[in-house]
């Protein structure tokens, strides 16, 4: 390799050696009144996600923090008129939100950490921001999956303490202790530990019931539900989920209906289900 190739490489080396793991970049730095971190990342039915991206537009939520790091996919996203972006994940912040006019940051984005190192790096980073930002309290929003078609989704439970499960019982949420019998993966579960271990913030999961094969508007209407009653929230409009979960269903029956390559029979469509994403 010559003289030029060899200070190419080295230049290239030095650029990746030199490149932060987390890059936040403040869209607008806004001061808070005892916020409250709401997480909505994808997940199981993108259940979480869908959630949050309702509640970012119901409040008129305004983009706050974009989030980057070599944790996320080596991707871009391209969008209709072919113009990339690099996935992130967002900061939103509604203003003086519920009956304690309390301001709400809600997290949401493209992906979540593709390995452990990463998920516990994204999580701290975050925690640490909410931290500086005055919160002490995050609802992580997400999906249980069930592996079976789920026609009254509930939502399922866990928090950091004995009070915070109390009170949410009172509001219907189900706290059972096979449930979730291996735990909560991911960052609702990391942001309900370290979140409380290290940072003193307490937390609530919410995880609404769902069948995992497709996006599922109807658990994230239920967590909403659940979500809006904790926080005081009145008037929120459930119409653009109320549409989407319509476009599922007809789309839900249409794969129930057909005859995968002609040689499927009604007893055995559900195991074909499980393979859609």
């Amino acid at each position: 390799m010559g003289i030029i190739g060899e200070s190419s490489k080295r230049f290239k080396e030095e650029v990746i050696d030199n490149m932060e793991n987390i890059v936040v970049k403040y869209i607008e730095k806004v001061e808070l009144n005892d916020p409250i971190l709401i997480e909505g990342l994808p997940g199981v039915g993108n259940v979480g996600k869908l959630a949050s991206e309702h509640l970012i537009d119901e409040l008129d939520a305004k983009l706050m923090a974009e989030i980057y790091s070599i944790y996320f996919p080596p991707q871009v996203l391209v969008n209709e008129d072919g113009v990339t972006e690099l996935v992130c994940n967002r900061l939103y912040c509604a203003k003086d939100v519920g009956n304690e006019k309390r301001d709400i940051i809600i997290l949401t984005g493209d992906y979540q950490g593709m390995t452990p190192q990463g998920q516990y790096m994204l999580t701290d980073k975050l925690l640490n921001i909410a931290n500086e930002l005055g919160v002490n309290m995050v609802f992580a929003l997400g999906g249980y999956g069930q592996g079976s078609m789920v026609d009254t989704p509930r939502v399922l439970g866990a928090a950091t303490d004995s009070d915070l499960v109390q009170e949410a019982k009172e509001l219907g949420v189900i706290f059972d202790r096979d449930h979730p019998a291996s735990g909560i993966v991911g960052a609702s579960g990391l942001l309900l530990g370290l979140g409380s271990k290290l940072y003193d913030i307490r937390g609530i999961c919410l995880m609404g019931e769902t069948s995992g094969y497709f996006v599922d508007p109807n658990a994230s209407r239920e967590l909403l539900e659940v979500l809006i009653s904790f926080l005081g929230i009145e008037g929120l409009s459930f119409d653009a989920l109320d549409d989407k979960a319509e476009e599922v269903e007809e789309l839900t029956k249409k794969v129930m209906d057909m005859d995968l390559g002609g040689n499927v029979n009604q007893e055995n469509k559900s195991e074909h289900l499980r393979y859609i994403g």
